[in-house]
């Protein structure tokens, strides 16, 4: 299908735009008036509402509202209850010496009654709207009469706060207020799509991920692939394969296990291609998950991202576009430090180099064992293989000339010849006569010799320096690693405000961005909408919102960005995700389908219809196929593997039964191992009252009193339930002042609230009694959302539970639970690590030899230190593979090779124990 097609079909299946919210206090949610700037609110409520706002920090719940429409009015045959705020925005409450303060925390917006986004917009572009003091300026009490008109309810009289509201009528509250806002419902597509599917979007995403691949008109395009990835992010394997994918390909596809790096490498993707002359736009699901994501991006050198929704992390962007920019980074310095990254890379390089000819020694010298008997015979039949003056390595490049024709042939003879005569032997074959075979040596006996003349040079060599001791050298290789990551950052961060990009139409646009980030939500729509995007885009080239902050805030321009990034993919549904696609040339998808996924309300019945009626296939299903599902009938899904957040004790279940033993733990230490991270807590007589287990409440208090006093912090309550997770949010409420839950870093909500998020602790509550229905308990069980809940937590969970006998997932988790999975068995060693084992156990030193971790096995670790006393038998690249990924995972290493101490196995053990800290 052709994506006018494509958007036609989604448009039909778009869900209509969700009832309009006429009370904010529905549901029993608080709401307390602010009386005047002047005087504090009322205490005992707003204390209520911190801890309420702190319990629930990455949500953004709480809101301010200026002027209130309240009463209650008939609205199609029924009276409806009203408590409507003309004027919101997000916000904090921060602890004062006296009170709490009212911190703003995303956009000003004219409230959804206004159905005219112009003339929204147009009142949003009030001079001092909502600023300390705005109510009682002159003009406020009018411009809230004139909002109040135009969203078509009968207003009758405006009173304050203290007044009484009317049984029935419309009054106007010229106050502000504090309430609650937890359901968030998205406004219809339908007219959105309609209006994509009438432009041109070849060439886009959107295009890319529905339609099949055009065939190839030539040859692939060469250098992107070949450039290497240097990146101010330490990257695995797996991740540098994504960078490079994301340079030119159409559609990259990223999964992972929590804890995998998704989110790393959605950053080291975006900065390359920024760097690279590209523009990113990164959508997510939540104003919380941009948050992160421009954290994560501030840590490291780069050009600065535009948080462009309702964001509370705008402010130092606002002051850097108004502080005044200059002609931008002169040409001269760019190439500068273009030039300091290709000096560190040659230095990496240089000293990665070192590092693999010293293990070439190593592996060379410790196959003289093996060549040892047969020294004699190969130095009588080749004897110019053991002598010194001879170029080992030329004489290999010697014997393996080939050539193309006669003359490329008879080089080739000649190029060989030249070796045998080196060597002092003549090939075997035909002798000179052409009668019978001459009596020399084989080209066997040739390889041979030279395999252990190289040997007995390095054990030769070795001998003579005092063996292999890499220590210093893997400090200066990682130390350049780091310089380098350092100089392309910052190379990255000249080259995004070069003055190429920072020109005089770019500063214009920068700007008036500066302007439209402090406006309000429709202002923004309005201003973002006349800029001219080209060279916005091109100054500020990485931008991060929402998915619906997207399609309701940035202009509708085809292909206006390089690259999207649409995180938490499996969790968008297509209908979302469809404007986003059309805004970019190329997508990088990112999600884990073994969690929890969006939720649609388009019922199977108009899917099957709609399909029917536009001849489309089951890809446009909906109810079922997310914008993961999509990307991935489009490119191959790049898989990372590491999983490096939560000990072993609390990912080995997941990994075993969600992901197939795919997952490569790298927190895994011996100390690791012995932790025993998930406690039961069994709760008896428990009773279900209006979906609530009090019971399961009380325990989940005790516990986390019981952390707070053991000095933990960093507590999420979860529950898969609402009417549990509330009673645990209001039991809390009621246990601890904000102060408290903000020291203790508490926070509570459901399963669906927590994806995406993770805690050093987690309290489950699972609500479940032994009589439920068997829906109730399939719903706890459910994978997706079983995987989510028990792989939050970093360090520990805590699984409260009523269930005398729990049976199927849950209960093989619980049994999970009480014994942990045992280490894998270490492959016993052989030779010399064999000895040092033997000789560290006498000495009563704790080892444990071939350790597993992730993919790679440590040799011997002796305490706390991975010891390896040999190279990776895939090699020295496999060798530096393997140490710089325990080095990033933290890991203490040394290399214990045998000619370090001359094959003397009891001083060996002596340095090691003494590296390990032991007592002897």
């Amino acid at each position: 299908m052709q994506p006018r097609s494509v958007l036609e079909v989604l448009a039909e299946l778009a869900p209509a735009a969700a009832e309009r919210t006429l009370d904010v206090t529905r549901g029993s949610q608080p709401l307390v008036w602010l009386e005047t700037a002047e005087k504090a609110p009322r205490q005992v409520a707003v204390e209520r509402l911190a801890a309420l706002d702190a319990l629930h920090r990455e949500e953004r719940i709480l809101h301010r509202g200026w002027g209130f429409l309240a009463g209650r009015i008939e609205i199609e045959g029924k009276p409806r209850k009203i408590r409507m705020p003309l004027l919101t925005q997000p916000v904090r409450l921060e602890r004062s010496l006296l009170a709490y303060r009212v911190v703003p925390a995303g956009d000003v917006e004219v409230t959804s009654l206004v159905t005219d986004r112009d003339l929204a917009a147009a009142f949003e572009s009030a001079p001092g709207l909502a600023m300390p003091g705005w109510l009682e300026a002159t003009g406020s009490r009018s411009w809230l009469e004139s909002v109040a008109a135009a969203t078509g309810f009968p207003v009758g009289a405006t009173i304050g706060p203290e007044q009484r509201i009317p049984a029935d009528g419309l009054v106007l509250v010229a106050a502000a207020a504090l309430f609650v806002v937890r359901d968030v419902f998205g406004a219809g597509l339908a007219d959105s799509l309609r209006s994509w599917a009438g432009r041109d979007l070849a060439g886009t995403a959107l295009a890319a991920v529905y339609l099949p691949p055009a065939p190839a008109a030539g040859p692939p395009p060469q250098g992107d692939g070949d450039d290497p990835v240097l990146s101010p992010l330490p990257l695995t394997t797996a991740q540098t394969q994504v960078v490079v994918r994301a340079r030119s390909e159409a559609v990259t596809v990223v999964s992972g296990p929590p804890g995998s790096g998704k989110s790393h490498t959605v950053v080291a993707a975006a900065l390359e291609v920024v760097d690279r002359g590209g523009s990113v736009l990164v959508a997510t699901q939540s104003p919380h998950a941009a948050e992160v994501l421009a954290g994560l991006l501030a840590r490291y050198p780069g050009p600065p991202p535009v948080l462009f929704g309702d964001a509370s992390g705008r402010a130092g962007l606002e002051a850097e576009l108004t502080s005044g920019t200059d002609q931008g980074v002169e040409p001269s310095v760019i190439r500068a430090g273009q030039q300091q990254v290709r000096a560190a890379a040659e230095l990496v390089r240089t000293r990665s180099a070192a590092v693999r000819r010293a293990l070439e020694q190593e592996q060379l010298a410790a196959t003289l064992a093996a060549w040892q008997p047969l020294l004699p015979q190969l130095s009588t039949e080749v004897p110019g293989a053991f002598d010194d003056a001879v170029d080992l390595d030329e004489i290999r490049t010697l014997l393996a000339a080939t050539g193309d024709g006669w003359w490329g042939r008879r080089r080739a003879r000649a190029a060989r010849h030249r070796a045998f005569r080196l060597l002092g032997v003549r090939p075997a074959g035909p002798a000179p006569d052409g009668r019978g075979t001459a009596d020399d040596v084989p080209e066997k006996a040739l390889i041979d010799a030279l395999a252990a003349a190289g040997a007995q040079r390095a054990a030769a060599r070795l001998a003579a320096t005092g063996g292999t001791d890499l220590s210093s050298a893997w400090h200066a290789l990682h130390a350049a690693e780091q310089d380098l990551r350092d100089a392309a950052g910052k190379a990255m961060r000249d080259g995004a405000r070069s003055a190429e990009r920072w020109t005089r139409d770019s500063r214009r646009a920068a700007g008036a961005l500066a302007a439209a980030l402090r406006a309000g939500r429709n202002r923004r729509r309005e201003l973002l909408a006349r800029m001219q995007a080209a060279p916005l885009v091109r100054a500020l080239p990485l931008w991060i919102g929402t998915v619906a902050d997207v399609e309701d805030l940035l202009p509708p321009e085809p292909g206006l960005f390089d690259l999207v990034v649409i995180d938490e993919a499996s969790h968008v549904d297509q209908i979302r995700a469809a404007p986003v696609l059309a805004r970019a040339r190329r997508a990088l998808i990112v999600g884990d389908p073994r969690q929890l996924r969006f939720v649609s309300f388009v019922s199977d019945v108009d899917v099957t219809q709609v399909l029917a009626r536009h001849g489309a296939d089951e890809r446009l299903d909906v109810r079922r196929v997310s914008t993961y599902d999509l990307a991935t009938a489009a490119a191959p899904v790049t898989w990372l593997a590491e999983h490096h957040r939560s000990v072993p004790h609390l990912i080995d279940f997941p990994a075993r039964r969600f992901y197939g033993d795919r997952v490569s733990v790298m927190t895994r230490t011996p100390r690791a191992d012995g932790t025993d991270a998930i406690e039961v807590v069994h709760v008896p007589g428990a009773a279900l009252v209006k979906g609530v287990n009090e019971a399961e409440v009380e325990a989940a208090l005790a516990t986390v009193e019981r952390l707070a006093g053991e000095g933990r912090r960093g507590i999420g309550v979860i529950s898969p339930f609402r009417a549990q997770a509330e009673a645990l949010e209001a039991a809390l409420l009621a246990a601890y002042p904000a102060e408290r839950i903000e020291e203790l870093r508490l926070r509570a909500g459901t399963v669906h609230a927590f994806q995406g998020s993770e805690a050093d602790v987690v309290v489950v509550s699972t609500g479940l009694l032994d009589g439920d229905s068997p829906s109730r308990r399939r719903f706890v069980t459910d994978p997706r959302l079983f995987n989510v809940m028990v792989t939050r937590a970093r360090r520990r969970l805590i699984v409260i539970t009523s269930l005398t006998s729990p049976s199927g997932l849950l209960g093989d988790y619980l049994r999970h639970a009480g014994a942990p999975r045992a280490a894998e068995p270490g492959v016993e060693p052989a030779g010399w690590a064999a000895e040092l084992a033997t000789e560290l156990k006498r000495l009563e030193v704790p080892v444990r030899p071939g350790y597993r971790v992730g993919p790679w096995t440590v040799d011997l670790c002796v305490g706390d230190v991975g010891v390896f006393c040999a190279v990776h038998p895939g090699g020295p690249a496999a060798h530096l593979e393997r140490q710089g990924a325990l080095h990033r995972a933290g890991w203490r290493l040394a290399d214990a090779f045998p000619s370090r101490w001359h094959g003397d196995v009891r001083r060996a053990a002596l340095e090691l124990a003494t590296l390990a800290g032991a007592e002897i």
